[in-house]
């Protein structure tokens, strides 16, 4: 059937619709790998009760911003959406899908511009995790589109150079029959100047088998700092996995223009090499006072900038190892606390200047809300990896209070649909 594509929407795909009549508009069909303003020739695959899904069997009528995609898995790996259109068309989409989603759902209009922040386009991750697969024949890879079946690769335009000699060095070693059989997954996480790899493997083996799996791969890995092995689970846990084996370091010392980070395997950091400043500055510039409250801190990315501004810095971390590190990286202004938010917020008594909040793709939800506001904070800075639960969340400070006063569009995933967003908000004083 032919369709028109309407807009892209949040997850990649274009939206069209099939043909209304009398009783109304007809019923949505999304399909992946088109562009807005596109007419193309698609077959439905997937029928649900409120809209189906499509395949692209070719494009009639091609949007001018549409290019050859620069990688050669592009439509059959999962992991990037975008790689058909410009990346002009890409900032546009990403603006119009964020606006829309403020718009919708928490019925606001942006008192002030949203201010892009761009990225460079290729090898910007500086951490990828793939796939292992050790039998009938050696393959690394990731996911295929909209599957779990395994895609093997070669290359990842979007990683870094390092990364992408590591994995072919994995895969001569595992062409070879030199790949530890254990290993199911393996992330490599490169350092600021793109020289030192830390590896982190999981695996399901005995602590002798993991041993041998760390010395390994440290010998295949040619830039390799450290391997540290963990226990695979296809547990969706919130525990942090088991630590089995490790060689050479733990830990990777990263810098940027405005601090230097301890980030330990099995750490949280930021996967755009090219934009940590961008975004440590967007966060972090301009608010000053006695006391800043870091949520979801992490190895201490924010708070460590905050601590040159606010008298004293709060970081809130739930994670082990991330909290090490954090205490590692903080100077003596940040007192860092392991909790999750919830249980730091029920029993705090603070009363900040200001907070700043990087929660996970859940938002940060009405308790932790409504805990936050009590506090009375006379500005929020809001960092969201998901514009529907940031947009559930606006809505909800909105009624308490905030108002919003800068908005910026960081885009920390070129070629693929995810958002990253900041928001200022600001407290309303009564007249």
């Amino acid at each position: 059937m032919q369709l028109s594509i309407e807009k892209l929407v949040y997850g990649g795909d274009g939206l069209a619709r099939l043909t209304g009549d009398e009783c109304g508009p007809g019923k949505t069909v999304f399909v992946p790998f088109a562009i807005d303003g596109e007419q193309v020739e698609a077959e439905i695959v997937e029928q649900k009760p409120g809209f189906s899904r499509a395949r692209l069997d070719r494009v009639l009528k091609a949007s001018p911003d549409r290019v050859d995609p620069s990688c050669p898995y592009f439509s059959k790996c999962g992991g990037c959406q975008y790689q058909h259109a410009t990346y002009a068309h890409q900032l546009r989409a990403k603006s119009a899908i964020l606006l829309e989603t403020l718009k919708r759902t928490a019925k606001i209009e942006l008192p002030c511009e949203l201010k892009i922040h761009s990225s460079p386009e290729w090898n910007y991750r500086n951490r990828t995790r793939l796939k292992v697969r050790a039998a009938p024949e050696f393959a690394l890879g990731y996911y295929k589109f909209r599957s779990h079946e395994l895609l093997p690769v070669e290359e990842c335009p979007i990683s870094s150079p390092l990364i992408n000699q590591a994995i072919g060095e994995i895969w001569r070693a595992g062409r070879d029959g030199n790949m530890p059989p254990e290993v199911r997954e393996i992330e490599l996480f490169a350092d600021h100047s793109d020289e030192r790899l830390l590896v982190e493997a999981y695996c399901q083996t005995t602590k002798t088998g993991a041993d041998k799996a760390a010395e390994t791969l440290g010998r295949i890995l040619s830039n390799a700092a450290g391997v540290t092995v963990f226990e695979s689970s296809s547990l969706n846990q919130i525990v942090e996995p088991k630590r089995l084996a490790s060689f050479g370091e733990s830990a990777l010392v990263y810098e940027t223009k405005l601090a230097r980070y301890r980030v330990s395997a099995g750490a949280f950091f930021q996967v755009n090499r090219f934009l940590i400043d961008e975004l440590v500055g967007t966060v972090t510039n301009g608010p000053s006072g006695k006391l800043a409250l870091d949520l979801y801190a992490g190895v201490g990315l924010f708070s460590t900038v905050l601590a040159r501004s606010f008298a004293q810095v709060i970081a809130v971390e739930a994670s082990q190892t991330s909290h090490a590190d954090l205490r590692e990286n903080a100077p003596p202004e940040v007192k860092a606390v392991l909790a999750t938010t919830e249980q730091y917020l029920n029993q705090a008594n603070v009363h900040p200047d200001l907070v700043v909040a990087d929660p996970p793709r859940g938002g940060l939800g009405e308790g932790v809300i409504h805990r936050l506001a009590g506090m009375n904070a006379p500005r929020l800075t809001y960092v969201s990896c998901d514009p529907s639960t940031l947009a559930r969340d606006l809505r909800q400070l909105a009624g308490l209070g905030y108002q919003i006063a800068e908005a910026h569009l960081v885009d920390l995933f070129p070629q693929t649909y995810h958002i990253e967003s900041v928001f200022h908000l600001a407290r309303q004083t009564a007249a």
